[in-house]
């Protein structure tokens, strides 16, 4: 069975939402769009180009597949990111069968996020990694099928935006690894302990 792993970048108060660029999710009013701006350095960097080294799947929501892979398989300058998006596969969660998937080795899984994950998970003994992806990870956060987090905290308090976390029960997690980087950012690697996969329990 494959373990599902959601790196994210998060705000000290827990905003995820519109880390990139201004208008990268204006969604609800947001109006904080870039904030992660000036914060990446070396050891993000490092930290992060880890993760691609490995053998592994990609899970995305809609939203951030398309402007994620839109983003670096535009970019011109060399970096670790846009071979490895490219040539990874990817699997992307939709509710609708005719989305189409603009980018290679893309695989369709339309319907309810939670079975079609649980499936996915039971199919695969592959690493699978969430990027973004709020709305994704909070249904399955929900039915206990993340098993770790990656989070970049930044040292910035907005008040408001989507948050990482959403109502659900209580999760204790175990820190497996933590760096600072020059900018302040703290990079913590945590399991979850005692997950139990609840969406089996999901009605038809």
């Amino acid at each position: 069975m494959g373990r599902i792993s959601v790196t994210e970048s998060i705000t000290l108060d827990g905003v995820m939402q519109g880390l990139g660029r201004p208008d990268e999710d204006t969604r609800g009013g947001f109006t904080h769009g870039g904030w992660g701006d000036g914060y990446q350095d070396h050891v993000s960097m490092q930290f992060m180009s880890e993760g691609l080294s490995g053998e592994g799947v990609m899970l995305f929501g809609r939203r951030t597949y398309e402007d994620v892979l839109a983003y670096w398989t535009a970019a011109t300058e060399p970096n670790p990111f846009t071979d490895y998006l490219t040539h990874v596969r990817k699997y992307v969660v939709s509710r609708s069968s005719t989305t189409e998937l603009s980018f290679p080795n893309s695989t369709l899984l339309h319907g309810d996020a939670r079975r079609t994950v649980h499936r996915l998970k039971e199919e695969t003994d592959s690493s699978i990694t969430i990027l973004g992806s709020g709305e994704l990870v909070r249904a399955l956060q929900e039915v206990g099928l993340v098993d770790e987090y990656v989070l970049q905290i930044h040292p910035i308090v907005l008040g408001s935006g989507t948050p990482l976390f959403g109502a659900s029960d209580r999760r204790n997690l175990t820190l497996q690894r933590s760096v600072t980087t020059t900018t302040g950012v703290i990079i913590a690697h945590y399991a979850v302990d005692g997950q139990v996969d609840r969406s089996v329990d999901l009605p038809a």
